[in-house]
């Protein structure tokens, strides 16, 4: 019965942030200019709850139950090199020079959306049955991230001139791949001894990667003085936010 409740929660959580983080490009759809300055506001705020989660939660649980050796620091940067790979083969959907068919790029978006979703949930859930604590404090990381990076799929999409009918349902389609992630990650995570492990060093390569490569360089482009100064701040507030969140659920 435990499990069974478990494994609910698990779903229910990824199912709520999945679609809570369509809250970014609905948004977009309403506003373009509010929703870019969010979009701005919140990569700031995303990279510091990443960085957080995994140097004050993933890191130190796995201290704690026993699996911080070599071997999980070769899997957390394999876990580096394999989003690496996969956003420089499977996310190059934006035009080139622009020569590609603007329906081509479109529906590239939403499958490289979609399949970095389904990734979002198999993470989740490895976190989750490590630790309820974990669990959540991934998923608010994940959440985090996931506001800006859907106002630049809206953004695509609406550039590539589809109708905002279609851009809703296939971007809720989308972020239901995340709960089929939890789903067959949850299973194969609990029937596969050490492989939740090895999921939780990728947890943490990936949001190292997704900090580092995706969202900072993105911050460090404004030069003006006042908003760098917000710029950090929000950097500091999504660290601090994530080192709350572990206190008060722990």
């Amino acid at each position: 019965m435990k499990c069974l409740v478990d494994f609910i929660t698990v779903l229910a959580v990824v199912a709520l942030v999945s679609l809570a983080g369509l809250s970014g490009g609905l948004l977009m759809l309403r506003n373009e200019k509010k929703a870019k300055h969010l979009s701005l506001h919140m990569v700031s705020f995303a990279a510091g709850a990443l960085l957080g989660a995994v140097f004050l939660d993933i890191l130190p649980e796995a201290m704690e139950i026993g699996v911080l050796n070599t071997n999980f620091f070769i899997y957390i940067l394999a876990g580096i090199v394999i989003f690496y790979v996969l956003e420089k083969f499977l996310f190059l959907y934006h035009c080139h020079a622009g020569k590609c068919d603007v329906h081509t790029y479109a529906y590239l978006a939403i499958l490289g959306d979609t399949v970095h979703n389904f990734i979002d949930g198999v993470l989740i859930a490895a976190s989750f049955l490590v630790s309820l604590p974990l669990g959540i404090v991934t998923a608010l990381a994940v959440f985090f991230h996931e506001i800006p990076q859907e106002v630049g799929d809206f953004s695509i999409l609406l550039h590539a001139g589809m109708k905002k009918n279609k851009i809703i349902m296939y971007n809720i389609l989308s972020a239901l791949a995340a709960v089929a992630g939890a789903a067959i990650g949850y299973y194969f995570l609990n029937s596969v001894s050490g492989l939740t492990n090895i999921m939780l060093a990728f947890v943490a390569g990936n949001f190292i990667y997704i900090a580092g490569v995706d969202l900072i360089p993105e911050t460090t482009k404004d030069k003006e003085h006042m908003r760098s100064f917000t710029t950090l701040a929000l950097f500091l507030s999504g660290i601090l936010m994530i080192y709350l969140a572990g206190k008060l659920i722990a």
